[in-house]
């Protein structure tokens, strides 16, 4: 399913800059276009997770650097036979974590200073086990393929309204143009938003998963409930710096400040996750990994 989704969505992009393109510079536009969407979508399989990883400075570090980091990654990636990926740290106070990479031999799994210094050993567990079951069941690509698509979306809507407001370079009577122009403001306004739509629809559907996976892989649910609790108090009090475009990445939403942004956002509620994961605890596992 995560194969099919990827392709629709290189697709869709593919046609967007194609529409876009036209409605800028008319055939000429939609061949540019048509060139630059491949090369995107042949560029953001191969490269989106070291895309994203720049966006924020990811220092990748070693063992003798997190020897505890390391310690429950090991752990977890033996008893759920993963391999070990990649383990990165990034300069935010914001506590939080994502995973990154287009396979589960090409992954990577990074977390924020901020997130190491609130919480405990059991939770962190819980935490980086959530992340290995994105990697596990291959959510990894798609979400990232997703954040590199929103980012290239707010470009387009960028251009369009540029194009809109300068001129949009077709030829043609004023009405013509006029229309044309009118057309672009709207592809500006419709743009962002229907990414944001594309970024809750597969985020949403994915972090329940992502939980009870986690649950089951270290075995104490209720470490990753009091994780989610005390990441979720700490993004309302420490602003944060991460992009629109890669917030559905995060195991918490890291814009979820604003009430505005809480009702569009691309997690489902962190009261209604714990919900789950204490009724989940009531089972038992056979994976402890403490």
């Amino acid at each position: 399913m995560n194969t099919f989704k990827t392709f629709l969505l290189m697709l869709a992009m593919m046609l967007l800059f194609v529409f876009v393109g036209g409605a800028i510079g008319g055939r000429q536009g939609m061949i540019f276009a048509f060139i630059f969407a491949s090369f995107s979508n042949f560029l953001m399989y191969w490269f989106s997770d070291k895309i994203v990883l720049a966006m924020y400075g990811a220092k990748p570090v070693s063992e003798q650097e997190f020897p505890e980091i390391y310690k429950i990654v090991r752990n977890l990636t033996v008893c759920s036979q993963l391999p070990m990926p990649k383990i990165y740290i990034l300069s935010l106070d914001t506590p939080n974590a994502f995973a990154t990479g287009r396979n589960p031999s090409h992954a990577a799994v990074a977390v924020t200073r901020g997130i190491l210094e609130i919480l405990d050993e059991k939770e962190l567990t819980g935490v980086i086990a959530h992340e290995l079951s994105h990697i596990k069941h291959r959510d990894i690509l798609i979400s990232t393929l997703v954040a590199t698509m929103a980012g290239a979306v707010y470009m387009l809507s960028r251009m369009a309204q540029a194009a809109a407001i300068f001129g949009t370079g077709s030829r043609g009577d004023r009405e013509g143009r006029n229309g044309n122009a009118i057309g672009l403001l709207a592809t500006a306004i419709i743009a962002p938003i229907a990414a944001l739509l594309i970024q809750m629809a597969i985020s949403r559907s994915r972090e329940y998963a992502a939980d009870e996976g986690a649950a089951n892989m270290c075995g104490h649910a209720q470490s990753l409930a009091s994780a989610l609790r005390k990441l979720e108090n700490y993004s309302k009090r420490i602003r944060s710096n991460v992009s629109p475009a890669t917030a559905h990445m995060f195991i918490v939403n890291p814009l979820s400040g604003s009430s505005m942004l809480k009702l569009f956002s691309t997690h489902p509620p962190v009261e209604e996750r714990i919900k789950r994961l204490d009724a989940i605890a009531a089972k038992t596992y056979p994976k402890v990994i403490y």
